[in-house]
């Protein structure tokens, strides 16, 4: 079984973001980069169906030179080897959707794992994008996955609010993952040697010859607004309670 797994580089979570000067990005000086989160819950999903029904795993990333240490760490992890789009440029959900389809039509597969979101814009919307520019079934935020080769048919169960979703699709097909699905596994560090030798095939992003005019426009990035110091209230309760209302009632403007 053929698996391809698509693979976001994002700050880490725990990095503080500066705005540039001219509200058109982020300033990447000192930022630490990492996988998507949600991207190595697909990773390892790939790696387990591998385990049991052999197979390959395919990396498919898109991005500047930086995101090849993401897929490096990928490789690391047990996938065979990988697809790197190379762009410098911003890339909206869609553009990187039509790319990201196009590499992983050339490839060929069985089923395509990505993580539901990516955690620096949580747009959700590259998963889907990609079944339907390659026209197939998908199946949103998993947390269950079987897949039964000899009925060429996956079962996926998702969690709603307040219940259990089961779905039961053909593949190929897209699958998004969400946290919940499995635990991913560490590098161990014979496999982060293995993966400086595996295969990393390079493809430019002008080369795939695709129409890719942003259906999104940044205008402008701004942080959000530093919260105010909370206001203390103590006395005799009585009165702290007659302050709290008029509080909520004239600053607040809650009640």
């Amino acid at each position: 079984m053929k698996i391809l797994v698509t693979v976001k580089q994002v700050p880490d979570t725990a990095t503080k973001i500066q705005i540039r000067a001219d509200g058109q990005g982020i300033q990447e000086d000192g930022i630490k980069w990492v996988i998507n989160p949600y991207d190595e819950f697909a990773i390892e999903e790939a790696l387990r169906i591998k385990e049991k029904q052999g197979g390959e795993v395919v990396i498919v990333a898109l991005g500047p030179s930086r995101v090849e240490e993401a897929v490096r760490q990928s490789l690391a992890m047990g996938a065979d080897r990988a697809v790197v789009i190379s762009t410098d440029a911003a890339v909206d959900p869609a553009a990187a959707a039509t790319a990201l389809a196009a590499v992983c039509g050339e490839e060929g597969f069985d089923l395509i794992l990505t993580g539901k979101q990516a955690v620096d814009d949580d747009s959700a919307q590259v998963g889907p994008m990609i079944a339907a520019n390659l026209g197939l079934p998908q199946v949103t935020v998993v947390l269950k996955l079987e897949v039964d080769e000899a009925g060429h048919r996956l079962r996926a169960e998702r969690e709603l609010e307040g219940a259990t979703e089961i779905v039961e699709l053909p593949y190929p097909a897209v699958v998004t993952a969400q946290r919940g699905l499995n635990e991913p596994r560490y590098p161990t560090l014979p496999n982060i040697m293995k993966a400086k030798k595996k295969e990393v095939r390079r493809v430019s992003m002008d080369s795939l010859s695709l129409a890719l005019d942003p259906r999104v426009t940044v205008n402008r990035l701004f942080a959000p607004p530093e919260r105010p110091e909370p206001t203390i209230l103590s006395g005799e309760p009585e009165e702290t309670a007659k302050e709290l209302v008029r509080l909520l009632h004239s600053e607040a403007k809650v009640l």
